[in-house]
């Protein structure tokens, strides 16, 4: 064979290696680009690389379970922002997600770690270029909000949290209960007077309980939580980059755009998202007892609640309860017991104001097993003239997952004492 023959041979041989191994190329592109496109968006995390669908972080008070545990109270730090502060704290939390939703003890500092689910899920977005809107009734003027001087108060909502998203629109939403935190989004961003981490923020809001749900979205989800957020009056500013970073699809921009104006529903709004996870919003014109609202809304089940119970105290209601603070749009609401004691592992915490701001609830009636996670204490009024005090006149969001595992633990949690059915006021 000649030269000629042999280089020819040789350069079709080549050709034929380069076009199979371009096939192959080619191929694990097309299989492994939706993939990576999922892996794009930012999701509720574990820790660090472990994403699930979502997860619910109960934090202790500072008089039952103090600081962070052994020798991680010692060895604190600010990944977002702050200095460590010396007042009195509990970063001590239990949590549950989808794939156990059997309570459990969590180690370190919750919030301030990569390690941790609230640490490691807000770190993805702090640390990267998402868009998010962050909201908060108590920002303590940094950012300042127009109107308002350290918090705002009633007929905005009485809600907090953070969503993020990437171009697609798909993301996450981040319930929380901390005054002043989060209140920058990204390190591009930071805030100027005070700190972003918890447990280094001038004002204390680690002393009492606290609880965080985070919920993974898709894209139609995203849309229905911005509509939830905009019926409930949250308080943000869409034009101040430490808090708003708007982008993605049109119309997620347009229901962004249009936040930081009080809204004048009175109707309850509901929506099961993709996760089977149910969305209620209260508007801040709806003067009702919150909880009683949630038990409506479900059918009429009993509830037992651990909120920020504080004068204006709502009692616990029976079903013989004359509730005068109501509406014929809303069906009839069944018992709702206000739980002022809980207990872990042996140990008895407090459950009132003064000791926990969480706000969740579960039902004790009925086959529904509902775990409830929501903005709103039991402060206003079942009856009376004054229906829109406190928080009957706050609008907010409750998420709601039914499942006899997650319930059965949550009210273990909060099993105690329970407050009086007398009106204290």
């Amino acid at each position: 064979m000649t030269k000629g023959k042999l280089a020819a041979r040789y350069i079709v041989g080549l050709a034929a290696s380069l076009f199979i191994a371009f096939s192959v190329f080619s191929t694990q592109l097309t299989v492994v680009g939706p993939a990576h496109a999922a892996q794009g968006a930012p999701v509720p995390l574990l820790e660090t690389g472990r994403p699930v669908d979502w997860w619910f972080v109960f934090k202790f008070n500072a008089t039952s379970f103090p600081g962070c545990g052994g020798a991680f109270t010692d060895n604190r730090s600010c990944p977002f922002g702050g200095e460590v502060q010396k007042y009195r704290f509990s970063q001590q939390f239990v949590y549950a997600t989808n794939e156990n939703k059997k309570l459990e003890k969590g180690s370190g500092c919750t919030g301030a770690t990569t390690k941790d689910p609230l640490g490691a899920t807000f770190e993805q977005v702090f640390n990267k270029s998402y868009f998010y809107v962050i909201w908060n009734d108590q920002f303590y003027d940094d950012p300042e909000i127009e109107g308002c001087t350290k918090s705002c108060g009633a007929p905005w909502g009485h809600s907090k949290g953070m969503l993020a998203w990437n171009k697609e629109g798909e993301g996450f939403v981040l319930q929380v209960t901390t005054p002043s935190w989060p209140a920058a989004g990204s390190k591009k961003f930071p805030r100027e007077t005070n700190g972003n981490t918890l447990g280094c923020i001038d004002t204390n809001n680690v002393t009492f309980s606290q609880h965080f749900f985070a919920l993974r979205l898709t894209k139609s989800d995203l849309v229905k939580v911005l509509k939830a957020l905009g019926n409930a009056s949250i308080v943000t500013d869409p034009e101040n980059k430490q808090i708003v970073n708007n982008g993605g699809p049109a119309d997620i921009q347009k229901l962004v755009k249009g936040f930081g104006v009080r809204s004048k529903n009175t109707l309850v709004t509901k929506d099961k998202l993709s996760t089977g996870v149910e969305l209620i919003s209260k508007p801040s014109a709806l003067h009702v007892p919150p909880w009683q609202m949630i038990s409506a809304e479900l059918g009429g089940v009993a509830l037992r609640t651990a909120t920020w119970w504080a004068s204006p105290k709502i009692p616990s209601t029976t079903a013989s309860t004359q509730i005068s603070c109501w509406t014929d749009k809303l069906a009839k609401p069944g018992p709702v017991e206000i739980a002022t004691t809980g207990q872990w592992n042996g140990k008895t915490f407090g459950l009132k104001g003064g000791s926990n701001h969480a706000k969740i609830g579960v039902s004790i009636s009925g086959g529904g097993h509902y775990a409830i996670f929501g903005d709103l204490n039991q402060q206003g009024a079942a009856s009376g003239t004054s229906c829109k005090r406190s928080q009957n006149g706050r609008g907010g969001l409750f998420f709601v997952i039914q499942d006899e595992t997650l319930a059965g633990s949550i009210g273990n949690l909060i099993k105690g004492e329970t407050a009086s059915t007398e009106d204290p006021q």
